[in-house]
């Protein structure tokens, strides 16, 4: 990991050692300067993640610097110290937009928490505008580089410019209709219309008419003549979601349909020609579809001339970060997201792939404070996983069925890891452990 450089502003050599020493202790990098003029040219040479100024200097003041920094649009956290504390000067420096306040003589270990907690925020803060930035790198609506996603944008714009069925396969939730209308959006059928039904979702018997539109009089209730789907479509697309999911009779009328391009409303026998792309879709497996009676064999064949299998998000976990951030602004929200938590993100199997993720996303930016989500803000089930498969690898060759060292050594796996994904707050993992804070201090002193 890079270090973290902290430059000191301050006319008195013996707060700069002071504060150099104590810096370099917590493992970062340091730069001092005795005056405001000097800092501003550090900065331009070597910027830091952080400035730790004094407030009153000769020549160019911490105010002074503080107030040019932000002039320039630069945005380095700055904390102000002084021996000559005032409330009015405090209020300056935080409408200036200093982060922190302090007030000398310090409590060292105070300081020491304070610039960590800064320089983890303004990490964070880095982190999540790289994501964003790798989201604008997505393709169309899509976010992620990695190397299955890079194939599937390559799929699309090469079946794009022509009139080629695709059949999009794929796990519920990988954004099957993402792909069909980025296909769509790209060809030169984009000026005409876009027209989704998903075949799962609308009775039997009332698909074909969906599919197909009616003429007055042709069953009760149809009072008027109505267009459906495919000349909706005509022109543009047409895309079958779950395609598996109909009716096997109505897929032999889908078939006759796309092998001659013609369609006839219900109740009439006059023929349409239509002039539509078809992509379909299905989270089942075709073959097996086939063996399982869901899916007519020569339809399948006549569908499958292009196709383009999404792959799990587990199979991409390396998009998980960007795709997080990308919800987080879909959501208008500028949170970022703590390294346990993205690391319990990424541990996770992903049953419901990307849909299942932006749900839990928009569920922890309910949850969560002070702009950071944390691990406690995803539902229990990615809270558990890793401590639960720490424990099973570590127990599952046991030496020994004794069971009191057994439960001990359970407890201090779960207390370890409780601190580890509260970052050491005793509180939350209490909380998280279920158990009183005090039951947790007793167990801590008990197990060493």
């Amino acid at each position: 990991m890079i270090s973290q450089r902290v430059l000191v502003v301050d006319d008195e050599p013996k707060m700069q050692r002071v504060l150099e020493i104590m810096l370099q202790r917590m493992g970062y990098e340091v730069s001092c300067a005795s005056d405001g003029k000097a800092a501003l040219q550090i900065m331009k040479s070597a910027p830091a993640d952080l400035i730790i100024s004094d407030l009153r200097m000769p020549g160019m003041s911490g105010t002074e610097l503080l107030k040019t920094l932000r002039d320039e649009d630069n945005e380095v956290p700055v904390i102000i110290m002084t021996a000559y504390g005032t409330i009015e000067t405090a209020v300056e420096a935080m409408k200036l937009g200093a982060c922190e306040y302090i007030v000398r003589p310090f409590d060292v270990e105070a300081l020491e928490l304070v610039i960590a907690r800064i320089l983890t925020e303004g990490r964070i803060r880095q982190q999540n505008t790289f994501l964003r930035q790798e989201v604008e790198k997505g393709w169309g609506e899509f976010v992620g580089s990695s190397e299955p996603m890079q194939q599937v944008y390559n799929h699309i714009r090469q079946v794009a410019p022509s009139k080629t069925t695709v059949l999009i396969t794929g796990e519920t939730g990988t954004g099957k209709e993402l792909v069909a209308r980025a296909i769509h959006r790209t060809s030169p059928r984009h000026s005409a219309l876009f027209v989704p039904i998903n075949c799962a979702a609308i009775p039997a018997d009332i698909l074909e008419s969906e599919l197909f539109g009616y003429v007055r009089g042709a069953f009760t209730g149809a009072i008027k003549d109505r267009v459906g789907k495919f000349e909706l479509a005509d022109g543009g697309t047409l895309f079958l979601d779950e395609l598996t999911e109909m009716p096997m009779p109505l897929q032999a009328k889908l078939l006759r349909v796309l092998q001659e391009n013609i369609i006839e409303r219900l109740g009439s026998n006059r023929s349409i020609p239509i002039d539509v792309r078809i992509i379909a879709a299905t989270n089942r497996n075709p073959r097996q579809a086939i063996s399982d009676g869901k899916l007519r064999e020569d339809l399948y064949y006549r569908v499958n001339v292009f196709n383009i299998d999404l792959p799990a998000l587990r199979e991409r976990k390396e998009d998980i970060p960007a795709l997080a951030a990308s919800h987080l602004a879909n959501q208008n929200k500028s949170y970022s997201i703590s390294k346990a938590a993205m690391d319990s993100l990424q541990n996770y199997p992903w049953p419901g792939n990307v849909r299942e993720l932006q749900n839990i996303i928009e569920r922890a930016a309910v949850l969560a404070h002070g702009g950071i989500i944390e691990i406690q803000d995803f539902p229990q089930e990615l809270n558990n996983l890793k401590t639960t498969l720490d424990i099973s690898e570590q127990y599952a060759d046991s030496p020994t069925l004794e069971l009191n060292p057994a439960i001990e050594r359970l407890e201090a796996t779960m207390i370890r890891a409780a601190l580890e994904q509260t970052g050491n707050n005793k509180s939350k993992a209490a909380r998280l452990l279920d158990i009183s804070e005090r039951a947790l201090w007793y167990k801590i002193k008990k197990l060493e």
